[in-house]
């Protein structure tokens, strides 16, 4: 039984004629009632009670065009879904972040409008570290994900697009005479203890608090590690030393903490989208240009 042998019977059923039947589906008669006869044969049961003057369903016919609608029904949502999904516009996408993507306001607007714009399309979100996100990516178990610079060489798989760069932000306890400075370089940091990211935690930013340190003439003393943006300010506030992290985090409010930019024009860190060097399909198209397309608006205002 195929899907064209349903449309004929639906077609003969509403129609209670072949002739107007056979008009409707834009085949002959003849061919019409022999496939419609193929069908009876095949199920084991008469459709129709049909003579000169009329057709009409019997019982077994009647009921087998409620289930026949509902098959019709279900292939035309098929296709449709297939179309959608081929276009970009139902399905979805795992999209990964790191601590720090949340906090940035082109987050929020590419999240927004990619809902406004393909509200079917299922966004499942996983807040990953940048080096497990490139490789969920390369493995594809990640569609997209919003990265900071890797502390690893980049998977040849992987393809990255600019977003936007962030300024580096140092975050102090309140009472520490650096807050009171007019400018602060890293090189005045020389000698503090520092609370950072652990070497394994999969960020960038611990290699980049080191060679900005080295840069400046200094190896940073490491105080403490922590695995959590939040932490890591709990225990600046709490006294256990200073901290380098992205401008983001200054949406995080603590008291006993203050947040202070630093002169040197490296100490900077970019976010990045990335996704599978291969291509992931339309959705994954469709993200990237909308989240291109939000950067651009911003670097331009």
């Amino acid at each position: 039984m195929e899907l064209r042998h349903l449309r004929y019977f639906v077609a003969v059923a509403e129609e209670l004629s072949f002739t107007r039947a056979a008009e409707r589906l834009h085949i002959g008669q003849p061919p019409l009632s022999q496939q419609i006869q193929a069908l009876e044969h095949e199920i084991g049961a008469r459709l129709f009670e049909r003579n000169k003057r009329r057709v009409l369903l019997t019982e077994a016919g009647r009921l087998f065009l409620a289930d026949a609608r509902r098959v019709l029904a279900l292939s035309d949502q098929a296709k449709e879904t297939a179309r959608r999904a081929h276009l970009g516009e139902a399905g979805e996408l795992r999209v990964g972040f790191t601590f720090s993507t949340p906090f940035t306001p082109l987050f929020a607007n590419v999240v927004r409008r990619y809902r406004q714009r393909y509200p079917d399309v299922l966004l499942t979100f996983h807040e990953v570290a940048t080096q497990p996100q490139l490789t969920r990516i390369e493995a594809r178990e990640l569609d997209v994900g919003f990265v900071r610079p890797a502390s690893m060489p980049l998977p040849r798989s992987v393809a990255l697009t600019m977003l936007r760069r962030d300024p580096l932000r140092l975050v102090l306890p309140a009472g520490s005479p650096l807050a009171r400075k007019k400018s602060i370089a890293v090189k005045d940091l020389a000698g503090q203890a520092f609370v950072v990211f652990p070497k394994d935690a999969g960020t960038g930013i611990y290699h980049q608090i080191f060679d900005l340190c080295r840069a400046a003439g200094f190896t940073p003393d490491i105080a403490m590690e922590a695995g959590e943006p939040s932490t890591i300010i709990g225990l600046v506030a709490a006294g256990c030393g200073i901290s380098l992290l992205p401008s983001s985090f200054e949406g995080i409010h603590m008291d006993g903490i203050v947040y202070r930019p630093l002169a040197d024009p490296e100490a900077t860190t970019a976010m990045l989208l990335a996704r599978h060097a291969e291509g992931g399909g339309p959705l994954v198209d469709a993200f990237v240009a909308l989240a291109e397309a939000a950067a651009a608006e911003r670097s331009s205002s």
